[in-house]
């Protein structure tokens, strides 16, 4: 298991680097860019279900702490999975937003047509309106993406104070009805972290529904 562990780290820091090439990508290659990622994500949850197994067949001493670890992968890959759809989101408005902007200009009129300004101001509020919900968007995604993180520095710190009690619990012999009970407690902060998001994506689908 550690060695698969170890292949998966290094997988997801490589994907975490590759990340950076997104911003930086033409148009001709983003795409391509956008599929290699995507395939490294896939690979890596793959990995993660065969350490999920493995997780099950560890010593009882150790299972505990090898499943904290294959959690802690799975939320990173989450985060960099959330990352590259909100970067696809913020380049498919670009990209519309291009269309149109093209659209506009190659439009033609006729010399004599007295209705050629009804249509530009139509296609103008339009765009103005199109650009606005999409700016509201994009201050939705980064609001959602802070919240996100929050809740991620929340997470890393419970899980800092449960691995530290499970080692007084290990060096105390704590009941396991105690035991029990910090579990419970780290499956309830998995709920409150997942609610947190669910309502963050519904505000931002409410959000986009209302702007456009």
């Amino acid at each position: 298991m550690e060695a698969l562990y170890q292949q998966t780290n290094r997988q997801l820091h490589e994907v975490q680097s590759y990340m950076g090439r997104l911003e930086t990508s033409d148009k001709a290659s983003v795409h391509s860019v956008e599929n290699e990622i995507q395939a490294r994500i896939d690979d890596i949850c793959g990995s993660l279900q065969r350490l999920e197994v493995l997780c099950s067949k560890e010593p009882p001493s150790r299972r505990q702490n090898a499943k904290l670890r294959v959690e802690q992968l799975k939320y990173d890959v989450q985060h960099l999975q959330t990352a590259l759809s909100n970067f696809q989101h913020r380049r498919q408005a670009r990209e519309q937003q291009e269309r149109q902007r093209q659209e506009l200009l190659a439009r033609t009129f006729t010399a004599n047509d007295s209705a050629t300004s009804i249509p530009i101001d139509e296609s103008l509020q339009f765009n103005e309106s199109l650009q606005s919900a999409h700016r509201g968007v994009d201050e939705l995604l980064g609001s959602g993406t802070s919240i996100l993180q929050g809740l991620r520095d929340q997470r890393v710190t419970l899980k800092g104070t449960q691995r530290k009690l499970l080692d007084v619990a290990n060096m105390l012999g704590l009941s396991n009805t105690v035991m029990r009970l910090i579990e419970k407690r780290a499956l309830q902060d998995k709920y409150l972290m997942a609610g947190g998001m669910l309502l963050t994506c519904l505000l931002m689908l409410l959000v986009v529904q209302y702007l456009t």
